[in-house]
């Protein structure tokens, strides 16, 4: 299998799921009275749904920008918008932790096969994201084993880089996998809190632990929780 026809590392185990929506429209009203106060409250209505979700955004902790991630030796990054939700990424490794939790991401790329997300949850209090961190660290330190059990063509090895002194405390992990057809992947991953934000962030591209920009990554971790708030 080409290395070039593989998707990122993990995606594998991740199934992508595909939301649909409809939109019902009600008839034209076709007794000729005068509609303009309904009007008038259905647009006071739009307002201050748009002001709640313009409130809800600000109240929300800052992402990484495209130019804070490790520095690509042949080309920039690039990064999307703030999405609701979690990547289909980050899925595999931290599934057991994913319900009840409202959380909102980022995904960066860049010209060639190296990408990164951010996920970013805010709860209700400073304890309840401590016992989300540790949840989380805990996921990821089980997440090679959760491979190879699922996989049985594929070996992963995790390395733990260590505790950064940011904030509220982060950790910072290598995983590596490399599947019976010769496929490698390094995965840099780290969790970081500050108050009642918890924030993921996840690099990724082909190669091994040597290819892996560890110092670079924890700069960026150290930079993703610096940002909370």
């Amino acid at each position: 299998m080409s290395k070039r026809t593989r998707a990122a590392s993990l995606t594998t185990f991740v199934a992508a799921s595909v939301a649909f929506g409809a939109v019902l429209a009600g008839p034209a009203d076709a007794t000729g009275k005068d509609t303009s106060a309904s009007k008038h409250t259905s647009t006071n209505a739009s307002v201050k749904v748009m002001k709640a979700k313009a409130t809800k955004a600000s109240a929300w902790p800052k992402f990484l920008s495209a130019s804070q991630l490790p520095p690509h030796p042949s080309s920039s990054w690039t990064a999307g918008k703030v999405t609701d939700g979690v990547p289909d990424e980050l899925r595999f490794c931290i599934q057991d932790t994913l319900p009840g939790y409202d959380s909102r991401y980022r995904d960066f790329r860049t010209d060639l096969e190296t990408n990164a997300q951010q996920l970013t949850f805010v709860v209700g209090s400073s304890a309840k994201a401590k016992a989300l961190a540790t949840r989380l660290n805990k996921d990821i330190r089980a997440c090679a084993t959760r491979i190879e059990q699922s996989d049985p063509e594929t070996e992963a090895a995790l390395k733990d880089y260590g505790k950064l002194s940011v904030e509220e405390g982060a950790h910072a992990y290598g995983l590596h996998t490399e599947t019976s057809w010769g496929a490698t992947d390094i995965n840099l991953y780290s969790v970081g809190r500050d108050g009642r934000a918890v924030t993921l962030v996840r690099w990724a591209q082909m190669g091994d632990f040597s290819d892996a920009p560890v110092k670079a990554f924890k700069k960026t971790t150290a930079t993703a929780v610096n940002k909370l708030y």
